[in-house]
């Protein structure tokens, strides 16, 4: 080998190894970096000259499933968080705020009521506890709207974040396939855009598709295009006040519904789904539960026509704001927060308690005791009353509970509901998150930096280094000798 060969290889393996020691520092200060994925420099020889090409560590299966994983907790999360706040209309069941413990003690006043029916003070004490029941419901109705309000919220937000990354990633992509066209170092802008991908998946579940040139398509995991060479745009129009017949907005992208029961491709996964499935689905059922539940509360307390007359059975105790009779099953939506406690039985409002003992709520042909007052000891009524409060009653059966139930049973069966519903949820955050955790872990493995690796691999380095160094130093020598001589 002559001495200008000998030098131009270990001037060449000196570079090589600059250059592979210049990623491990690359690694190394990396590390720390969650979205950083470890760099190979590949050495390749050609025309006798040595270079290095560098590599990005990635393993598109475990990514894919870490996507899916990322996406199915973040509902689950989102989800139990609306549960969550919905479970307040019940509070602490030490303290009997939920609707059942309300309509047990409206249970346990009107029985002892009746065993006395000329004492005022338990008159009293039973009108407190029905005015407790109403206005239970009526906080219950409030709490869940603003819950289905704050879900709305939520889902703007998450379309504008959705928005935001898809603007992101499409300059990210654009620099991974303008850099690959001309043979650059991409490796940093694929780190860059995979960060994206993780951040998207959070919000809405997605489907990744390689495609030449370095170049990715984006797609919901119901298959509309997220992102195909531009951004798709995702709309979302937000609802500022809600009732219980409101209907929130749906989310479009390009156009194309993906939530809402009009959607022919709904999204199924993400933080999007489950602030949707909040405000929807179990807020909108909740409030179904608690309207049949006022609606039986007016049927239970309703007054008859007395005078023989076949006059229709009209709202007693318990009424609402427009009645013009009983609500019919199934119960018209927000009649839990229009239930109230009739005027007519508060003397604070104008009414008696002999109202409740006597009727007459609706006029003389409803009264059940037309001797009143000299009558005082009249029970008749309020026996009956609890008699049909401890009656079984048709509800609607779409619930799931049957076909009937007593008011008690029913208040704690859609008490139950609730329960067993963020009960689940919470369980299922505990299982998507253990998956999670042992995606992400496998994909760490596969794709992040081992400091004893790149620790190891850079003493190896600096010797080859060395080596190189020490043969060119050799070869100076030589030639420095063979000068002397020629000269």
């Amino acid at each position: 080998m002559s001495l200008s060969v000998a030098y131009n290889t270990a001037r060449s393996s000196l570079q090589a190894s600059q250059s592979q020691m210049a990623v491990v520092s690359r690694n190394t200060s990396g590390a720390t970096d969650p979205s950083y994925s470890r760099k190979i420099g590949v050495l390749t020889t050609t025309g006798g000259y040595a270079r290095v090409t560098v590599l990005r560590a990635s393993d598109q299966a475990l990514l894919t499933k870490m996507l899916e994983t990322t996406s199915a907790s973040a509902t689950q999360k989102a989800l139990l968080d609306g549960l969550q706040k919905l479970s307040q209309t019940i509070g602490d069941t030490e303290l009997d705020e939920s609707a059942a413990a309300r309509v047990g003690a409206l249970n346990s006043a009107l029985q002892q009521y009746a065993n006395a029916p000329d004492n005022t003070t338990l008159a009293r004490a039973f009108v407190k506890a029905a005015t407790d029941l109403a206005d239970t419901l009526n906080r219950a109705t409030a709490t869940i709207q603003s819950v289905r309000l704050e879900a709305d919220k939520g889902m703007a937000g998450s379309v504008n974040r959705i928005n935001d990354l898809l603007a992101k990633f499409e300059k990210a992509n654009q620099q991974v396939m303008s850099g690959t066209a001309l043979g650059a170092d991409v490796s940093d802008a694929m780190d860059t855009r995979d960060s994206l991908i993780a951040q998207l998946s959070e919000e809405i579940g997605i489907t990744v598709v390689p495609r030449a040139g370095n170049d990715i398509a984006l797609y919901t995991d119901s298959g509309v295009p997220l992102f195909e060479r531009t951004a798709r745009p995702v709309t979302f129009s937000p609802t500022t006040v809600f009732g219980p017949a409101t209907t929130g907005g749906d989310v479009f992208i390009d156009g194309i519904r993906v939530t809402g029961p009009g959607a022919l491709m709904p999204l199924n996964s993400g933080n999007l789904v489950g602030l949707a499935q909040v405000r929807d689905d179990v807020a909108v059922t909740y409030q179904k539960q608690l309207d049949e539940l006022a609606r039986g509360l007016i049927q239970a307390f309703a007054e008859s026509d007395q005078s023989g007359a076949g006059q229709p059975d009209m709202p007693g105790i318990f009424t609402f704001a427009g009645a013009a009779g009983i609500p019919t099953m199934p119960a018209s939506t927000g009649l839990a927060g229009l239930i109230r406690v009739s005027d007519a039985v508060d003397p604070a409002k104008g009414g008696t308690f002999e109202a409740i003992r006597d009727g007459g709520i609706n006029g003389t042909d409803y009264v059940y005791n037309p001797s009143g007052n000299a009558n005082a000891a009249f029970s008749g009524r309020l026996y009956a009353l609890t008699s049909g409060m401890v009656a079984e009653r048709p509800f609607d059966p779409a619930f799931g509970f049957g076909p009937t139930a007593s008011l008690q049973g029913f208040a704690s069966l859609t008490g139950s509901w609730l329960e067993t519903t963020r009960q689940s949820a919470s369980q299922n955050v505990d299982y998507q998150t253990t998956l999670l955790s042992h995606a992400s872990e496998a994909l760490s493995n596969a794709t992040d930096v081992n400091m004893d690796d790149e620790t190891a691999l850079m003493l190896q380095l600096e010797k080859s280094y060395a080596a190189s160094a020490k043969l060119l130093s050799v070869i100076d020598q030589m030639l420095k000798t063979l000068l002397s001589v020629v000269g």
